[in-house]
């Protein structure tokens, strides 16, 4: 299956609207890139906010998900099942005030954050990957520069997000036939992420991404058409050096034959934060089509892992490296990449 034809991520299974309410505030005054971004998809001052009212597992650092400390609402809705008690809700206050204002990234595995940028920050991540996949006849792809810039608006809990990338790849031809060269931009990426809720407890920070391509690519790249989706991320600090997130996603596609389906999407990932700039991750993902004709659309599995580091709070590279588990996945992947903010 080539994922370069598919959209975005994700139909979100929000399995906790049923304990979601809304809080009324004042006004406002934070993937495997080879596979995941670039072919997956591969991101008020208004009356709404929210605050998680449940006793917490741990209030740690993730090297992958905390909300940078900007002013006024943070999500959309509160988890109201438990209440704190008054002393407990004076210490994450005391906790909260203590934490580094860090950067965040998507990237650079397949599970994006499951926090926005925050209000007034302008976040860039770029990178370059490596692929292979001999079983769909190519020896060799190139992706870059995996451009995603994340900006916060109106409050913490909108985010708007523009993406661009170029591949380049040589597809084998068959029996002997010459080889078609694949070299271009791929398709405009556009998408909103809504912060929904924070971690209380047992309940997940999350957010939802509404996201879309559109068909601004070169001939040998682009879908032909708009490719909309839903991803719906939800993640855990589980301690100081254990956080943990997931995706789950549908995402519109088409297949060899130009038949639009349903490209469904799970993802896992485990962070590891092994010192205070130094950060690693192992993750497992994959692809369910839905609604395909092409004999070579098929289930996918990945499993990736990879490091990375913050030479600053607004600065952080990352290196990644994955493969795939079946015959229809990519052989491997490798790259690394670099984000920053202001």
């Amino acid at each position: 299956m080539k994922l370069e034809q598919c959209g975005v991520s994700s139909v979100g299974l929000i399995l906790g609207c049923a304990l979601l309410v809304p809080t009324v505030r004042g006004s406002a005054p934070s993937s495997a890139p080879g596979v995941a971004k670039s072919q997956a998809m591969t991101p008020a001052s208004g009356p709404i906010g929210a605050n998680l009212n449940v006793p917490g597992l741990v209030d740690a650092s993730s090297i992958r998900r905390r909300a940078s400390k900007t002013n006024g609402a943070k999500t959309l809705f509160s988890w109201e099942i438990l209440k704190k008690e008054e002393g407990d809700e004076a210490n994450d206050k005391e906790n909260t005030s203590d934490e580094p204002d860090e950067i965040v990234t998507d990237r650079p595995d397949f599970t994006e954050a499951s926090s926005n940028v925050g209000r007034g920050r302008i976040q860039f991540e770029m990178g370059y990957s490596y692929s292979q996949n001999r079983d769909q006849g190519i020896p060799h792809a190139h992706s870059y520069p995996e451009m995603l810039v994340r900006i916060g608006l109106f409050a913490d809990w909108f985010e708007l997000r523009l993406g661009q990338n170029v591949s380049n790849s040589r597809l084998l031809g068959l029996n002997g036939a010459p080889s078609t060269s694949m070299n271009g931009a791929e398709d405009l990426y556009l998408g909103i992420g809504l912060a929904l809720t924070e971690q209380q407890g047992f309940l997940p920070e999350s957010r939802i991404l509404f996201q879309t391509t559109v068909p601004t690519g070169h001939d040998s790249q682009t879908a032909g058409r708009v490719l909309p989706g839903l991803n719906y991320l939800y993640g855990w600090d589980v301690s100081d050096f254990l956080s943990i997130g997931g995706s789950t996603q549908g995402n519109a596609a088409i297949d060899a034959d130009g038949q639009s389906y349903l490209l469904l999407a799970q993802s896992l990932t485990f962070g590891y934060t092994l010192t205070k700039k130094l950060g690693a991750y192992t993750e497992v993902f994959a692809f369910f089509p839905n609604g395909a004709t092409a004999a070579d659309t098929s289930p996918e599995y990945y499993f990736d892992g990879g490091f990375t580091y913050k030479f600053r709070p607004n600065l952080q590279y990352d290196i990644y490296g994955g493969v795939g588990l079946n015959r229809h996945a990519e052989d491997f992947f490798v790259g690394s990449g670099i984000s920053f903010r202001f």
